[in-house]
């Protein structure tokens, strides 16, 4: 069980200013506060009890007890690992730097998202997207890359589904889906305007909301039902936002192999007919 440091580093900016002070003391000082009471812990940042209780609760834990475990958890996994952090990468690196860089930052990308997603969240979104009668999926510029790679795996599946990338598309969608219906709007930020629309329209007529945000309290998963996060401290060069993408493609996968495995012999079955289909085309192009 860990997570609680990533949670911190990647809520902390939208965080209250009391909720903050605590936060940074605990990102500064993460082995004196595993011995610390919450009494104590309100003393040396000069806050209430409750507003740690109150971070607590911000970042998806039911209080103090279960951060100080993640936080713990943290450390000890830092401990094990001779790589536990994200490296700058340089324009004026050598190729080597290239690869290994931005190797290792995916691979923590994917490493900090296993930290910060609620396995009962997933559990919730695996079954919601298996019982839709409709399944919509949004998302704008690379974020919209993601949707349509989740529409191309679901459509495999013989889910039906449909991959909105723009705004027109989205609230044209939205405005006819129904109760038995699930929209996902993916925004690594959260703060898509068009994304953050569409959703409303949706909600207002009864659809599920599914969202997948970075980590910490958004406008687009403040609107959802269920709550998807990734973990993504990228650096500087944000080149096609590398390592976030990675996250959210990994989140993806993990709600697929979800629904395949939940319905196995119909999922084998659709998988073989669109195997078939696209052969048998190739032979005739």
């Amino acid at each position: 069980m860990n997570g609680g440091l990533i949670s911190i580093q990647e809520a902390i900016t939208s965080l209250k200013p009391s909720e903050r002070k605590v936060a940074e003391y605990i990102i500064n000082f993460p082995e004196e506060v595993l011995n610390l009471s919450i009494q104590k812990l309100s003393q040396r940042t000069e806050v209430s009890e409750a507003t740690i209780i109150r971070l607590a609760r911000t970042l998806n834990y039911k209080g103090f007890q279960e951060l100080k475990l993640r936080i713990a958890g943290d450390l000890a996994t830092k401990s094990s690992s001779s790589n536990h952090s994200y490296q700058e990468i340089s324009i004026d690196g050598s190729v080597d730097s290239f690869i290994a860089n931005v190797s290792n930052n995916n691979i923590q990308s994917i490493n900090d998202t296993i930290s910060v997603l609620s396995k009962e969240e997933v559990e919730k979104a695996i079954i919601a997207l298996g019982s839709a009668r409709k399944i919509a999926l949004y998302g704008i510029g690379a974020s919209g890359l993601i949707a349509q790679d989740f529409k191309q795996k679901l459509s495999r599946i013989n889910r039906w589904c449909e991959a909105a990338v723009d705004y027109d598309t989205q609230g044209t969608i939205s405005a006819n889906l129904e109760e038995s219906d699930v929209v996902f709007g993916i925004s690594y930020s959260g703060q898509t305007k068009d994304i953050i629309h569409s959703l409303k329209v949706a909600k207002d007529n009864g659809a599920k909301v599914i969202t997948l945000t970075k980590y910490g309290s958004n406008p687009v998963s403040e609107l959802a039902d269920i709550k998807l996060f990734t973990s993504s401290l990228e650096k500087s060069i944000r080149s096609g936002a590398m390592s976030s993408r990675i996250s959210q493609l990994n989140v993806i996968d993990i709600l697929y192999v979800g629904m395949t495995s939940r319905n196995y012999e119909e999922s084998v079955a659709a998988l073989e007919r669109t195997r078939k289909a696209v052969e048998d085309l190739k032979k005739h192009v």
